[in-house]
């Protein structure tokens, strides 16, 4: 068994994966995030992003591939600690405490994780595997201007608020910085991250429900 297929086998090592993965989703994130602010300046602006991010070719292709190979290495490797610390775990935990690092965002990492699950599955069947000859401001505004899916998107929002806010500290935990001196600052810090990539697809959510002709 070689070096590398031992630390990435050990409970330590699939840690370093995680924390490698999530930075770059987490990364993606922000850049997609960015990319839909464009939607707050109108139809045109928006359709502008998305024929020039259409016009890379090859290059979304090999994207869209990378993220979905580290989307399946965080998952599976996400669940595969999981099933390791249940092993381990001997009892419940007594009390349900933020010291250690156990927030609401660390004790649901599984099942917002599934959520996030389910959301992206939502998300790709209404953004990417649709009819072509529609524009994308058009299937944007169509399927955001309806409650349900306002509805259904926000909870998937919420679940990737706590699970992004977490994995933004746990970051820092498996990298070795962590000191009850800057942990307050780092879990600070990982909320307004968080907070600030969360208003962006909030905001929009909430303008094409209030205002369905945003993008015409």
């Amino acid at each position: 068994m070689s070096w590398f297929t031992r630390t990435a086998s050990s409970s330590l090592g699939k840690k370093y994966i995680m924390a490698l993965t999530g930075l770059l989703l987490g990364g993606f994130l922000v850049v997609h995030a960015a990319g839909n602010t464009t939607i707050f300046f109108g139809r045109s602006v928006f359709l502008f992003y998305a024929s020039h991010l259409h016009a890379l070719g090859i290059a979304v292709a090999v994207a869209e591939v990378l993220l979905l190979a580290l989307f399946l290495t965080h998952a599976i490797t996400g669940l595969l600690l999981f099933v390791e610390n249940r092993r381990a775990r001997t009892s419940r935990y007594a009390v349900c405490s933020s010291a250690g690092g156990r927030t609401w965002g660390s004790a649901t990492m599984p099942y917002t994780g599934m959520i996030i699950l389910a959301f992206l599955f939502l998300h790709l069947v209404n953004f990417r595997f649709i009819d072509h000859g529609v524009t994308i401001a058009d299937i944007v505004a169509a399927v955001l201007a309806r409650p349900l899916y306002t509805v259904l998107y926000g909870a998937g929002l919420g679940a990737l608020t706590l699970h992004v806010s977490h994995g933004f500290w746990s970051l820092f935990q498996s990298a070795g910085i962590s000191h009850p001196k800057y942990d307050r600052f780092i879990r600070i810090s990982a909320w307004l991250v968080c907070g600030l990539i969360i208003t962006v697809f909030a905001a929009i959510l909430l303008l094409l429900l209030v205002n369905s002709n945003q993008l015409s």
